[in-house]
């Protein structure tokens, strides 16, 4: 069977799958429903899996019938709290609940390649595992798994993201750093309440978190150097009761990025600095509680190439192009600490089916036609991995 066999035969499957899984989104640590169809699935293809992973992971095996090296292919599973409006006949059925960022494509995608290399497992040398992953939205999946030994005996591993700053049938490949390392720090300031007509008998909070979140600009303009990359937000700034009260606390949340590991590892430090020197400026104070998400996503340079001649051979000439760097995050950083493995973008922009929008938005859509070439590619970067030349 040739792989264009394997395209024809699972095109339909892979566009079901899709959009069965659309259709049913389950938010992160919560995909109970999508493993148990993700194992429905490998059991009507005879397919060995194991639970891996929070619960909801599930970890399968093709072995070859001669001895070789193992891949491991991976595919995120969880939702994102966002209320669809799409208005697909298969849109979320689950109330503010939806797949804003392609995981229902990763799943089928991941789920039609299991199916394609068991149809050809005779010829495969050697072992793949394909990890369906949970919680990759809040960066706690891949350690799961790891801590429930997917990667035991494995060389490599590989990813695929849809990507929707890419055209339909291209593929975004990036040696080296490519993905930003993604933490969280949640600051708290205390002051002291009072009559919003009487503000000196009190401490501002609500000011003193106005001022910590300007100087924390400061940070990246000021205390790095214009050639590094570094993004400090706050996203999230809850405080006060009522118009004519001064607030007597306050909490923020944010994120960093960046691609340097000493500036990831100087975040923490310089972050207390500043949110406890203003707040103490101004006759309060501060703690910061920082979290490490995700490392930087660093892509190795030979699983990169062997990605690069898959996707010449299923999409055709010209369709690699150089991914940007991104400041997005992924947990599957994690597993790139341990092996060698690239992380890669499909393009499923296409303005003909309304797939234009950014990930994560509430009109996120795709390309349906190029994932199951998405799913070859996963086939053929395994199969490339372990030597086997599939026509």
């Amino acid at each position: 069977m040739t792989l264009q066999d394997l395209i024809e035969k699972y095109s339909a499957y892979q566009v079901e799958m899709r959009r069965y899984f659309h259709q049913h989104p389950e938010e992160s640590t919560k995909e109970v429903k999508t493993a148990q169809r993700i194992r429905e699935e490998l059991d009507k293809a005879g397919i060995p899996w194991r639970v891996c992973g929070m619960g909801t992971g599930t970890l399968a095996r093709i072995e070859g019938k001669l001895p070789g090296k193992t891949i491991m292919l991976r595919g995120d599973i969880d939702a994102l709290s966002v209320t669809e409006k799409t208005g697909l006949p298969f849109a979320s059925e689950n109330k503010g609940v939806m797949h804003a960022c392609g995981h229902d494509c990763h799943i089928s995608m991941l789920l039609t390649a299991a199916h394609m290399l068991n149809d050809v497992r005779d010829q495969i040398k050697g072992t793949v595992l394909l990890a369906f992953q949970p919680a990759e939205e809040i960066g706690r999946g891949a350690q799961s798994m790891i801590t429930e030994g997917a990667l035991e005996g494995v060389d490599a591993c590989f990813g695929m993201h849809v990507w929707a700053d890419y055209p339909a049938g291209t593929v975004g490949i990036r040696k080296g750093p490519t993905m930003a390392s993604g933490d969280k720090f949640t600051i708290t300031v205390k002051g002291k309440s009072t009559h919003g007509a009487q503000p000196h008998h009190g401490t501002d909070a609500l000011v003193m978190a106005a001022s910590i979140v300007m100087n924390l600009q400061t940070m990246v303009s000021r205390e790095f150097s214009p050639i590094d990359t570094a993004v400090v937000t706050v996203g999230k700034l809850t405080s006060g009761t009522r118009f004519n009260v001064v607030a007597g606390d306050a909490v923020m949340e944010g994120t960093t990025r960046t691609f340097s590991k000493e500036i990831r590892d100087s975040f923490a430090e310089r972050i207390t600095r500043i949110a406890k020197c203003t707040a103490e400026a101004m006759r309060g104070t501060a703690e910061v509680n920082y979290e490490y998400l995700v490392p930087v996503t660093t892509n190795d340079p030979k699983i990169c190439d062997l990605a690069a001649e898959a996707v010449t051979k299923i999409f055709g000439e010209g369709k690699v192009v150089e991914a940007d760097q991104t400041m997005g995050g992924e947990d599957f950083a994690y597993y790139q600490e341990k092996i060698p493995g690239a992380m890669v973008f499909l393009g499923i922009r296409n303005p003909a089916c309304n797939a234009v929008y950014p990930q994560h938005h509430m009109c996120y859509t795709v390309d349906e036609s190029v994932l199951v070439k998405g799913a070859a590619l996963h086939t053929q970067t395994a199969l490339n991995f372990l030597g086997v030349d599939l026509k």
